[in-house]
């Protein structure tokens, strides 16, 4: 499970929701522990711990209320708002679809039924704009030569007719069409790929992002970010990596390691100076040109980066801005 942290990262990164399986004969375990962290971590709302084989434990309430209380103890200290506990016996099936006759004493939902329910409507942010720019082409419209910008929508929503900023360059301009697959609409929205022509013809390349006039992300060199590092090679101050954020790159420089995070007790190392591989740590960084980044937390779409080593082209490692 240690070796396969960086699968986790990749996984969990694009999920609304984490199912950890938990045998009731083991408890929590590391890996229950460090899944959990991860999940969290990379921002995800929604929990459900699975404690399976209860036929082997004879369906016992007082076992899987152990098992749940102990869990419910390093859960509570995650910043997760919707945790889930539920008993199933994989192989009977108990629980997982259908409830089952051996355990009674459970009165909430199966799990398929919490699948089929859970409310993810409001794990996107719908109110900052956000327009990360993959590339510009030319065509010829109607009236003549036109510019589209192609991109996904990572945030809000964008209209005809709404004021935007293009960054980093900071020119304004007004969003005039919009095309979302082979129609033209007059808005578009996350995770919406779609083509916006501007009312100005103003510089716009891959990298850029555009956003709304309000709320606009912040512009920095200076970044403070969580790293789940995944290269064999310890991460430590001094090291040039190149940094991939939406659509950009950079050159970028680690400033500082500022701790360690040890996974079974969720507590911070600040004398430990390296992040070894698949270990987590929060670190300072240095671009070499400004990016335009939201807060993880707030977006999980522009707070996501990820490190690359750029003597071997490898992903390094995978961070959330903090």
């Amino acid at each position: 499970h240690l070796q396969y942290t960086r699968n986790m990262v990749t996984g969990a990164s694009t999920a609304n929701l984490a199912l950890i399986l938990v045998d009731v004969r083991r408890g929590v375990q590391e890996q229950t522990r460090r899944h959990a962290f991860i999940a969290s971590l990379l921002g995800i709302r929604h929990m459900v711990f699975c404690v399976n084989k209860m036929d082997l434990e004879g369906f016992a309430e007082d076992r899987f209320n152990a098992v749940r209380n102990e869990l419910g103890d390093f859960a509570g200290r995650l910043e997760v708002p919707d945790i889930h506990f539920v008993p199933i016996s994989a192989q009977l099936g108990d629980m997982v679809v259908e409830r089952g006759t051996n355990m009674p004493w459970y009165q909430g939902p199966t799990l398929m039924h919490l699948l089929e329910n859970v409310h993810i409507g409001g794990d996107i942010d719908r109110i900052r704009r956000r327009f990360p720019v993959q590339t510009v082409v030319r065509h010829v419209g109607p009236d003549g030569p036109r510019r589209a910008i192609l991109g996904r929508v990572a945030g809000g929503v964008v209209r005809v007719g709404d004021p935007v900023l293009v960054l980093p360059g900071g020119r304004e301009s007004t969003v005039q069409r919009i095309f979302v697959g082979l129609g033209e609409v007059d808005e578009c929205f996350a995770p919406q790929s779609a083509a916006i022509e501007l009312a100005d013809e103003i510089d716009v390349a891959r990298g850029d992002m555009i956003t709304g006039v309000v709320h606009p992300p912040t512009l920095t060199q200076d970044l403070e970010v969580m790293v789940c590092w995944s290269n064999d090679r310890p991460l430590r101050a001094g090291d040039r990596l190149l940094l991939r954020q939406s659509t950009a790159a950079t050159p970028c420089l680690v400033k500082e390691v500022v701790y360690t995070m040890d996974i079974n007790t969720l507590r911070k190392d600040e004398r430990n100076t390296t992040i070894p591989a698949n270990g987590i740590g929060r670190v300072r960084l240095r671009t070499a040109t400004p990016v335009a980044v939201d807060s993880y937390a707030r977006n999980r779409t522009t707070g996501s980066l990820i490190l690359i080593d750029e003597a071997t082209n490898a992903t390094a490692g995978a961070g959330m801005v903090v």
